[in-house]
C-alpha cells in the first residue's frame, strides 16, 4: 500500500498488460485487507482514493496471486461497503425513508 498514482498505473499496464488511462477503475488492497486504493483516469488526471478500516476487513475475492477479475459496479459498491461480492443479491431495504 505504499504505492501511489505513478506505481499503481506501472502494475497495472507491466504486471496486469491493461491501460491505465482506459475507463475502468482499477481496485488494489493491502494483505491485510483493511485498506483499498482505487485508481481511476478522467479526463486528463487520475484520481487515487483510499479507504482504510479501523474494525473489520473487506470481504475481498480469493484469486490466483497477479489474477485481475472483472467486477460489476454494483459489486464495487458492496465490497466497498464490507459485502461478499459472490452474494447472491442485494440485501433488501428496511425502514427506507421517503425524501421529498
Amino acid at each position: 500500500m505504499r504505492k501511489s498514482i505513478d506505481g499503481l498505473a506501472i502494475i497495472v499496464q507491466m504486471s496486469f498488460k491493461l491501460d491505465p488511462f482506459s475507463d475502468a477503475i482499477f481496485v488494489f488492497c493491502n494483505a491485510k485487507r483493511d485498506k483499498i486504493k482505487l485508481l481511476y483516469w478522467q479526463n486528463n488526471g487520475f484520481w487515487l482514493y483510499y479507504r482504510r478500516l479501523e474494525k473489520g476487513r473487506f470481504k475481498w475475492p480469493d484469486r490466483p496471486e497477479d489474477k485481475v477479475i472483472h467486477i460489476t459496479e454494483r459489486e464495487l459498491r458492496w465490497l466497498l461497503d464490507g459485502l461478499d461480492i459472490h452474494q447472491k443479491g442485494a440485501h433488501r431495504a428496511v425502514n427506507q425513508r421517503k425524501i421529498i
